[in-house]
């Protein structure tokens, strides 16, 4: 059975992304959340789950992972020193990559509170190294990085509810 808890905390989630139409299935009991679309704009996402054994919270899955989409080019060359000359902002820009959140849910920066983030602005960073945390559901998933690089800025503050494709973190590739 779907506690009040779990429907106000879907309800919450879906309030504040782009999903429009929530389907989801439990021991026998289903639920379904629609949002209304406002005039003029299109329909979100819509979702149609069907839960697996759940957990002692009741709920045995987040919504759906999917990978996100590449937030940044290869590295394009050399650029010229003092970052000065025609062209030179475009090729900074092609050595970041944006690091996105690959599902919607609260961004976290810590394992806990009061713990030191998992990276700051400064840090090198490797694939698979753990950046930060989105809970979505009750889960919390660890959000990796899929490049080599230095975290050159932090685009979310802790404790944010963040967007699937929203970008996290600007990353400089190594050259």
């Amino acid at each position: 059975m779907f506690s009040l808890k779990e429907i106000r905390e879907l309800i919450r989630l879906i309030d504040q992304s782009g999903v429009t139409h929530l389907e989801w299935e439990k021991e026998g009991e289903r639920l379904v959340i629609k949002k209304e679309t406002p005039p003029g704009l299109t329909a979100g996402r819509e979702f149609h789950l069907a839960a697996p054994a759940a957990g002692p919270s009741g709920f045995a899955g987040a919504l759906p992972e999917r990978k996100a989409p590449e937030g940044g080019a290869p590295p394009g060359g050399e650029v010229p020193a003092g970052g000065a000359g025609p062209g030179a902002g475009a090729q900074e820009e092609a050595e970041i990559h944006i690091i996105t959140a690959p599902m919607v849910g609260t961004f976290y920066e810590a394992p806990s509170p009061g713990a030191p983030p998992f990276v700051k602005v400064g840090d090198r960073v490797e694939p698979g190294t753990v950046v930060c945390i989105i809970e979505a559901m009750k889960l919390f998933n660890e959000i990796e990085a899929e490049v080599s690089g230095t975290i050159v800025e932090v685009l979310v503050k802790n404790g944010t509810l963040v967007e699937y494709g929203q970008p996290l973190f600007k990353v400089r590739l190594d050259g």
